[in-house]
């Protein structure tokens, strides 16, 4: 193209006399037609000729037109305005040219730009060879400009399966201009006019590099390729890329192919479980389902997947995370500040980020395990634009019960199953669509006469619109439901079936918008609950039982959100957010109205209040504001500040000690208040020198209003008055956390430490509804010390060892006392309520893992996981409980692993 460029300076002075007099005037009229039909019909108007490449017009773009006696100069500059072409006239030629002008003379006027000479190819270095590659051209060049920088944007993509890169740093080479994409892998950066080397990669990408030419504001995208070794390193991160650039505290990343080397019981790879080695996030025990964030109950924690919630994540009792972990590209865990466009909980967000299909070829993954099998495939559809993501898992424990000699165990049941499929399709550079689908169900009993099933289902469809580099946004449609059925068949006609049931629909539109030093996130969603909480029927023409049904739920919960990240100085950052919500209990229903001043008893009901379908039957909201500071003291050290309130409508009814399949959500109506919560935060980050150590001390504190608890001896599942059970109280909790984590190297792992501590304060003017006088008394799940030290150690590139040591506080527990004599009746005097704690918990696990050969042509990879789960065989206990014999009251535990677990998991890739 250059050498054209000279070629034509030169002898284009003896042509400009020609192509100035091709003035002659022509007229035409178009309308919706691609711009090379356009130039067909100007060829047969003026009698002319073109010159250009067709792969340079989108042929998908359709204009119109209307031209009365204009010249083909003036018909072409409008023609060609919104592309990158030019023209040139030679006679009744006219050669058009991609990005830059064609000369016919030098111009030395200080209000037009002389023309830039360059080699039209550079040499660089690939595969240990120079070879030259092409000077990309970038804008249109003009003859007139009254700017010395352009906006280069562009569009960061993985090669693998074309999904947008966030955290990917671009930069001018020799220069101090630099940017990092966006969630949506997106960039946008002012470069000089002229020649410019444009430099992307990560820790987790390989770097890739173009050398440009930019006339004006233009394009550049990079499709780069994920570093080989990320597998064999990384293992968890706190977000640290985040962690500089947002104000948002308490942000944590787990990437699920770093967890594969952790020694997990039963050899499953598990990144839910992961989790509970993070400093401030636990559970009430081993093998318990649910999650205790920062001293906040199990409900209070928002699980997504696909944007969709999940109300139940767990298998066999909290064994196994109920998605499959092939599926699973990373989780990320808000336990601090939340973003506003997350809301309904108090504690924390779970995101369950899934991966997306393979465009390019058909591959796959799976695992043989010693419980369960899994396998995932990836079918490319379209190529490079469309593909299908297919995982199923099951287990074979019921065939392993079976083959017991313990007649118990044998004819006892404990099943699951889980299937998963996504779809994305990139319509083009602008518009990308996701869909995907979800389902899992268990099923087990503990006696023969009592079949107990849960199952979780989800389905969610997304729509992604860049409006240009830094504009775009994102419009979601979910489905999520969760049910649970008991099946018992008794002897002593009382046979009976079960039912419960919570659907969720939800719509979600989010925007994200840049100008100068401010990212702006705003949007609204809206969720209709549906909740049958218990139809209970007789099984049998024989069964005695009378059938019950207890009114159905509905609310509608809605909320507008907005955050605003400004960059008030290179050093200081705000992210200040607010979040609005809305929630309206919905009818029909039947709500009974208790007198003031006394107990909620059947017999202080006053009124009861019939409600018409969807007609309102109590609404609450409030303002809930968002606020994030950091402020780096220099490159390696900074700090942050944060500040969050948000708002419950839904509450989790259960009077175990832990999460279980059966037990029962509520939402907030005429007798139910929602809870609310305050949180503050303050963290240090310190990025160390030596052996690349990162250091993070985070401190909180939290206050929380109505959380939801019981009457001592309460019935929960088919209660028509199920308020009169019900006790809302204030919570606080507070705590420190630290962390150590090396990330890469040969050793490398995290030691985390929390002290934390949770209470809940349960006071009123009636006896029967006071705990402990009224006073704050440690909640379920208060462990104040907890341990986590999670280490791998790579000894060739095939072989490492891995281990993982827990230590925690034992959890509260509320014990015998004494006895006493009233009316002749012996009873046990029990202490106040959590007043004493179970034996300490701690267990060590170690694993080898084994690589098979790095042959890149193999059929398929494979890698072998040999570990122990509870190496020294530390009898834990899971609880304890008291029973009365020959009035001599005894305590018994439970454990759930009280000998060492060995386990050989296969898993493959191909």
């Amino acid at each position: 193209m250059r050498i054209l460029t000279i070629l034509l300076l030169f002898f284009g002075f003896s042509f400009l006399a020609h192509s100035q007099n091709q003035q002659n005037t022509v007229s035409i009229k178009f309308s919706n037609i691609n711009r090379i039909e356009v130039l067909k019909k100007i060829e047969t108007a003026a009698n002319c000729k073109f010159y250009f490449q067709e792969e340079w017009f989108d042929k998908s773009v359709l204009i119109s037109g209307d031209y009365e006696n204009k010249s083909v100069q003036d018909i072409l500059a409008k023609v060609l305005q919104d592309t990158d072409l030019n023209f040139f006239v030679d006679r009744n030629k006219i050669i058009l040219t991609k990005n830059s002008i064609i000369y016919s003379k030098l111009n030395n006027s200080k209000n037009v730009n002389a023309p830039i000479f360059f080699q039209q190819y550079d040499t660089v270095q690939k595969n240990q060879k120079t070879v030259a590659a092409p000077v990309e051209l970038i804008g249109k060049e003009t003859t007139e400009t009254d700017s010395d920088l352009y906006i280069l944007s562009g569009h960061i993509t993985d090669l693998k399966d074309q999904k947008p890169l966030s955290d990917i740093t671009v930069k001018v080479k020799n220069t101090p201009i630099s940017t990092i994409t966006n969630a949506e892998g997106f960039y946008s950066l002012k470069i000089p006019t002229g020649l410019s080397t444009i430099e992307v990669g990560s820790a987790l990408y390989n770097a890739a590099s173009r050398k440009i030419m930019i006339y004006s504001n233009g394009t550049l995208d990079f499709t780069i390729i994920e570093k080989i070794n990320q597998l064999d390193e990384v293992l968890v991160k706190s977000k640290n890329s985040q962690n500089v650039r947002t104000a948002i505290t308490g942000v944590t990343t787990i990437e699920a192919e770093g967890v594969k080397t952790i020694p997990l019981v039963l050899g499953e790879r598990d990144v839910l479980k992961v989790a509970l080695t993070i400093p401030g996030v636990k559970s009430a025990g081993e093998g318990s389902s649910g999650f205790n964030v920062r001293g906040g109950k199990e409900d209070q924690n928002l699980m997504l997947l696909d944007n969709g919630t999940i109300y139940n994540p767990s298998h066999l009792f909290g064994f196994f995370t109920a998605i499959n972990p092939y599926t699973i590209n990373r989780v990320d865990i808000y336990k601090g500040g939340i973003p506003p466009e997350y809301g309904g909980r108090l504690s924390s967000v779970f995101d369950i980020v899934t991966k997306n299909g393979d465009t390019e070829k058909f591959s796959g993954e799976g695992g043989i395990g010693p419980v369960t099998s899994n396998l995932t495939a990836s079918i490319p559809v379209v190529k490079e634009k469309a593909s299908l993501l297919v995982a199923g898992r099951a287990t074979y424990s019921d065939w392993i019960l079976k083959s017991l000699d313990d007649e118990n165990l044998k004819n006892s049941q404990a099943s699951f199953y889980d299937l998963y499929a996504k779809y994305t399709h990139k319509i083009n550079k602008n518009n990308s669509l996701e869909g995907s689908g979800y389902y899992s169900k268990d099923t087990y009993n503990i006696t023969p006469d009592s079949l107990y099933k849960y199952s979780n289902r989800l389905v969610s469809l997304k729509w992604k619109h860049a409006f240009n580099e830094k504009n775009n946004s994102e419009l979601n449609f979910t489905n999520s439901e969760y049910k649970f059925s008991l099946d018992y068949n008794s002897i002593n006609q009382e046979s009976f079936l079960l039912k419960y049931k919570i659907n969720e629909t939800q719509g979600y539109l989010k925007f994200n918008s840049e100008l100068s030093n401010h990212k702006f996130t705003y949007g609204l969603s809206s969720k209709m609950y549906k909740i049958n909480p218990g139809q209970l029927y007789p099984k049998g023409s024989e069964s005695i039982i009378i059938p019950v049904e207890i009114d159905r739920e509905k609310g509608l919960e809605s909320a507008v959100f907005f955050s605003d990240k400004f960059k008030i100085s290179e050093n200081l950052l705000l992210d200040f957010g607010a979040r609005y919500s809305m929630f309206a209990a919905l009818g029909p229903s039947t709500q009974k109205v208790y007198e003031d001043g006394v107990p909620k008893t059947q017999s202080t009901v006053v009124e009861e209040k019939t409600y018409g379908n969807n007609e309102t039957i109590k609404t609450f909201g409030g303002f809930e504001p968002r606020v994030g500071l950091r402020y780096i003291i220099d490159e390696s050290l900074f700090v942050k500040a944060g500040f969050d309130k948000n708002y419950q409508y839904i509450h989790l009814l259960t009077n175990n000690t832990t999460q279980s399949p059966t037990d029962t959500w509520k939402l907030s109506d005429l007798n139910v208040k929602p809870q609310s919560g305050l949180q503050y935060s303050l963290g240090v980050f310190k990025k160390l020198d030596y052996k690349d150590l990162e250091i993070s001390l985070e401190g909180y504190y939290k206050t929380s209003k109505n959380v939801l608890d019981y009457k001592t001896g309460s019935q929960i599942l088919l209660n028509q008055d199920l308020e009169t059970e019900l006790l809302q109280g204030d919570g606080k909790a507070y705590g420190i956390e630290f962390l150590l984590k090396k990330s890469i190297g040969r050793l490398n792992g995290w030691v985390g430490y929390t002290y934390s501590r949770s209470f809940i304060k349960l006071d009123s003017q009636f006896n029967d509804e006071k705990v402990n006088n009224g006073k704050f008394f440690p909640t379920n799940f208060d462990k104040p010390h907890d341990v986590s030290v999670v280490m791998n150690y790579k000894i060739t590139h095939r072989y490492s060892f891995s281990s993982n040591f827990v230590y925690q506080t034992g959890r509260p527990i509320t014990y015998p006392i004494g006895k006493y004599y009233y009316n002749g009746a012996e009873y046990t005097l029990y202490s106040d309520r959590n007043k004493f704690r179970i034996p300490d918990y701690y267990r060590l696990d170690v694993g080898l893992n084994i690589e098979g050969n790095h042959k890149i042509k193999k059929l398929a990879h494979s890698f072998w996981n040999i570990s122990v789960y509870n190496l020294l065989g530390v009898n834990n206990p899971y609880s304890i409980f008291f029973v009365t014999n020959n009035g001599e009251v005894k305590a018994y535990k439970t454990t759930i692993f009280a000998v060492p677990i060995p386990t050989i998991t296969y898993n493959f890739k191909f």
